[in-house]
C-alpha cells in the first residue's frame, strides 16, 4: 500500500446507501440507458481484449458491480472489486446475481492509496472515474499509484475533446453566466486527447490502444495502458 497521504474528491461522500441503490439499478431501466451500458460493455470487453485477456483484474471504482458479469465472462479471471464506498460495494454484492458474486472479492479504498502492494494484479479496470478529476495533479498522482500496482496493464474510460459532444458542451457553458452553470459539470470534465496521453506517458505508461463510444460524436473513450517498467 502506498504511504502517501489519499486525496478526497468533493463529490466522493454522496455515495451512500441510497445513491447505491440508485446507481444499482440506474443502467437497467429505460431503452436508453439499457443501450447505453450495452454499448459500453461491448468496448470495454474489446479493450480488455486489447489488453491481452488479463486473469486477474482490479476492478477500480467498482461501483454497485455494473461490470462484474461482462468480466466474470472470462473463466480464468479473478476479480477483485473496490471502491471508496463501502455502500456501493454492498450493492453490488447484494443485487448481483450470486454466481457472479462468488467470483468477486471485494475491498474498500481510494484509488490514491490502494490497500494493495506492488505489481499485486494483471490488470486495473477503471471506469466512470478519470473525467471526475479535473486537477492535473490528482490524476498524475492517481495514474503513479494504478502505475504501482498494476503489473501489466490499466484500461481506463474518461471524457476526452475532439468530438461534437465535447464542442457542444464547451459552447453551451460559455454562454451561461457563473451562477447559472450546471453544477453537475463542474465535477465531470472534458480532457483534451493531447493532454491525457502526455500525462498517461509521465506516468510511466505506453497507450497500447483506444476505443471511442461512438467515433465523433460522443465524450466517453476507454484507453488501454501498459506499463512501462
Amino acid at each position: 500500500m502506498s504511504k502517501t497521504q489519499p486525496i478526497q474528491l468533493e463529490f466522493s461522500g454522496k455515495y451512500d446507501r441510497e445513491h447505491a441503490h440508485m446507481y444499482l439499478n440506474k443502467h437497467r431501466t429505460g431503452f436508453s440507458r439499457r443501450a447505453s451500458h450495452w454499448r459500453e460493455v461491448q468496448i470495454a470487453r474489446a479493450a480488455l481484449k486489447m489488453a491481452g485477456e488479463p486473469n486477474l483484474v482490479l476492478d477500480l471504482p467498482s461501483g454497485a458491480g455494473r461490470f462484474w458479469p461482462m468480466l466474470c465472462e472470462q473463466p480464468n479471471r479473478m476479480i477483485l472489486a473496490a471502491d471508496n464506498s463501502q455502500d456501493m460495494l454492498d450493492a453490488g454484492m447484494h443485487g448481483q446475481p450470486p454466481e457472479i458474486v462468488a467470483r468477486v472479492k471485494p475491498f474498500q479504498t481510494s484509488a490514491f492509496n490502494i490497500d494493495l502492494g506492488e505489481n499485486a494484479v494483471d490488470c486495473i479496470f477503471s471506469m466512470r472515474l478519470m473525467h471526475h478529476i479535473g486537477k492535473p495533479e490528482h490524476r498524475q498522482a492517481m495514474l503513479k499509484e494504478f502505475k504501482r500496482v498494476t503489473r501489466d496493464t490499466v484500461v481506463m474510460s474518461l471524457w476526452v475533446d475532439g468530438n461534437y459532444k465535447a464542442w457542444k458542451r464547451q459552447r453551451s457553458e460559455a454562454r451561461r453566466p457563473d451562477a447559472e452553470r450546471d453544477p453537475m459539470l463542474q465535477n465531470r470534465f472534458v480532457i483534451a486527447r493531447e493532454t491525457i496521453e502526455a500525462e498517461f506517458r509521465q506516468a510511466g505508461f505506453k497507450i497500447v490502444g483506444h476505443k471511442d463510444f461512438i467515433p465523433g460524436y460522443a465524450l466517453w473513450r476507454i484507453y488501454v495502458l501498459r506499463k512501462l517498467d
